[in-house]
């Protein structure tokens, strides 16, 4: 169970991380739309798990790792618009949200059964 803080900061992460995909995508990750979909963070506050949802690209895998490649440029960023509201700024790991594939091959198969 998640407690109210660890609530409140992955939310502020999921709306700042949001804003940075969507400035940097079309320089960095080769004009692919980069959704933050949910962000989990750890009760010791260290570790940021990113889930991310990527559109407008033909090989997600490829995407991942570039975000991957720049997540210390992406921590930076995001500690400058965060150094306000938190002290520590937690480590980031990206993983890929595969949610909407999933609905959609259940929808399919309801559809087609």
């Amino acid at each position: 169970m998640e407690s109210k803080r660890q609530h409140k900061i992955s939310k502020l992460l999921q709306k700042d991380l949001g804003e940075i995909f969507q400035l940097d995508s079309k320089r960095l990750y080769k004009g692919a739309m980069i959704t933050v979909t949910k962000i989990n963070v750890t009760p010791d506050l260290s570790i940021a798990k990113v889930y991310v949802s990527i559109f407008a690209s033909p090989d997600t895998e490829e995407v991942l790792k570039l975000i991957k490649v720049n997540s210390k440029d992406v921590r930076h960023q995001l500690a400058r618009r965060v150094k306000h509201q938190l002290r520590v700024i937690p480590e980031l790991q990206f993983y890929l949200d595969d949610s909407l594939d999933y609905i959609d091959n259940i929808e399919s198969l309801l559809k087609n059964g």
